[in-house]
């Protein structure tokens, strides 16, 4: 374990790990299970076009969020992109800025123009009240992130959605498993987003899915995904090819399988790390509700410079140096990225914030208790000497303090 600031690999120090540890690396499965679908697959020479395992995972999301329906597809932005053409949207929508570049991408991808509000500060979920401010003429939709898995005030934006007649979207690509007041996310507004990418507490190598309680929307979901066959009457949109591939079926279904056991590995993760940052001045790692089911695929943590001394980029340089891949979630915001900080530039405080603290330190079922110490004992060491940390490193770059 490392004792002082000359300890730290930034600065000579001997790295903390051998092998890097990364934030979203792949949760363990049963191999052998993955295989014994991959040859039943194989077997069956059914690989892709509405294959058996492939319904038979849409089944199992749509039970698991409490919905009829769930559309499988190749990825969650097709997902998102598909929702958007099934429910015939055009102009404005309303979304966070504190969230994966891809929900603005993918709104912006068929033709409408994301318009981002702020975050309230305590939760880093869409104020609502600022999205009520922000509805207008050319508002179409308003798109909600579950952010970290910890669910919108989805009362509250369901009320804003309704008093002006917009659809709600839920992008719940953090959120499989989660709940709010009981009820399971993917049962809110009138679709929600699944991402099942590699890096998810469920994975199909790529994958997403829509879920709805809307039969005619899931229907054209359906149809759009597949090149527009089966739809009822001409889209200006045609189709395209959204589907989900047997293969990442076979991956997704093994996933879901091991999901209550990664779950309950990612908690007994966050509650360690929980504990061994409880103490430090300056470091919040960000809780989450007790009463509700959470998959607690990230553990979040937000710094506070003026306390500790230390910025958020320069910890995460500290952790670098040590095989640490922490992860800023998410940092520029969407509203400072390219093209959107051009096209309607637009200051969100408490988003710009959030982006500036926030980082993510590594878990899932591939991290053990011993990897977590001592992660956390660098963070320990790094912020309880901030300023030294921060005098020294600009020594190094010739700076002046």
């Amino acid at each position: 374990m490392k004792r002082g600031v000359g300890d730290l690999a930034l600065f000579g120090g001997r790295s903390a790990f051998l092998q890097p540890l990364y934030v979203g690396r792949p949760s363990h499965i049963d191999r052998g299970r993955l295989f014994e679908r991959l040859n039943w697959v194989l077997d069956n020479q059914w690989l892709t076009n509405g294959g058996p395992l492939a319904l038979e995972f849409e089944d199992r999301v749509a039970e698991l969020a409490g919905v009829r329906n769930c559309v499988a597809t190749c990825n969650a932005t097709t997902a998102l992109q598909l929702l958007i053409q099934a429910s015939d949207l055009s102009g404005e929508v309303i979304m966070p800025s504190l969230t994966f570049a891809a929900t603005a991408h993918a709104v912006r991808w068929v033709g409408l123009e994301p318009v981002f509000v702020d975050v309230d500060p305590a939760t880093g979920g869409m104020d609502p009240a600022a999205v009520a401010e922000a509805v207008g003429p050319e508002t179409t939709a308003i798109v909600g992130v579950h952010l970290w898995g910890r669910p919108c005030d989805v009362d509250a934006l369901e009320k804003v959605a309704a008093e002006h007649g917009l659809p709600l979207f839920y992008d719940a690509a953090h959120a499989i498993g989660c709940t709010s007041r009981g009820r399971p996310v993917g049962s809110f507004g009138t679709a929600e987003v699944f991402s099942f990418h590699a890096t998810k507490v469920v994975n199909g190598f790529e994958g997403g899915a829509i879920v709805t309680n809307d039969d005619g929307l899931a229907q054209r979901i359906r149809a759009l995904h597949n090149f527009g066959i089966g739809l009822t009457g001409v889209s200006a949109a045609g189709g395209t090819n959204g589907k989900m591939s047997e293969a990442s079926a076979s991956m997704a279904l093994t996933s879901l399988d091991a999901f209550d056991a990664t779950v309950r590995h990612n908690r007994a993760n966050f509650e360690l790390y929980s504990a061994e940052l409880s103490d430090v001045p300056g470091l919040t790692v960000v809780p989450h509700d007790r009463e509700e089911s959470h998959n607690y695929q990230y553990v979040v943590v937000l710094i506070d410079e003026e306390q500790t001394g230390i910025r958020r980029d320069l910890l995460l340089d500290v952790l670098g140096a040590e095989n640490v891949s922490a992860k800023p979630y998410f940092s520029p915001p969407c509203h400072q990225l390219p093209p959107y900080s051009d096209r309607r530039p637009v200051t969100l405080p408490h988003t710009e914030r959030l982006a500036a603290q926030v980082f993510a330190l590594p878990t899932g079922s591939t991290v053990s208790r011993e990897d977590i110490r001592r992660v956390c004992n660098v963070v320990r060491l790094a912020v309880s000497r901030g300023a030294e940390v921060t005098s020294r490193r600009r020594r190094m770059k010739g700076e002046q303090a």
